[in-house]
């Protein structure tokens, strides 16, 4: 009679240790960590992209409130406030950009300095208050503003004919 004698195989397992892992969770943790500025200032509107971009969604909805309600509508500028008023949003009117609500009014950041303000050719910028208006034929006055914040400089026109806002960058003065 054969006798089999098993011999005990001892598997050796492969895993991770427990400083593999705690290493890879620290490479991590500073990737991470490396990333937030970056996603925090995509996340928040740098102060010159904000204030034009409120100019040409206020404009924008004056334009279609006039156009809607047949009704001249008015946006108010306060240069030396640096705040911008437009009339009241309609029921049920939406804009993607502020969380389903439409901007009808603007406080710029104290960084932003408004250089000029020509309304129908004529300077408001030391105005009190200042007034562009669209027309239900969807026309509007004529309107130059011009922001600058460091060496950053745009410049937000009306077409007139159409009232559509539009925004450049100018070269600084």
């Amino acid at each position: 009679m054969k006798t089999f004698c098993r011999k005990s195989k001892v598997e050796s397992r492969r895993a991770f240790t427990l400083i593999e892992i705690m290493m890879v969770v620290a490479i991590l943790g500073l990737v991470m960590a490396m990333g937030v500025p970056g996603i925090l200032a995509g996340l928040r509107e740098e102060p010159m992209r904000k204030a034009v971009n409120d100019v040409v969604e206020i404009c924008g909805h004056a334009r279609a409130m006039a156009i809607l309600s047949g009704k001249t509508t008015t946006v108010v500028f306060h240069p030396h406030d640096g705040t911008i008023e437009g009339g009241d949003a309609p029921a049920g009117a939406v804009s993607t950009r502020n969380s389903g609500k439409v901007t009808t009014s603007a406080q710029f950041d104290n960084r932003i300095i408004i250089e000029a303000l020509d309304i129908n050719l004529i300077e408001d910028k030391d105005a009190e208050i200042a007034g562009v208006r669209f027309f239900p034929n969807g026309t509007s006055d004529e309107m130059t503003l011009i922001l600058h914040s460091g060496e950053d400089w745009r410049k937000i026109t009306l077409e007139v004919t159409t009232a559509l806002a539009s925004a450049t960058t100018v070269s600084s003065q």
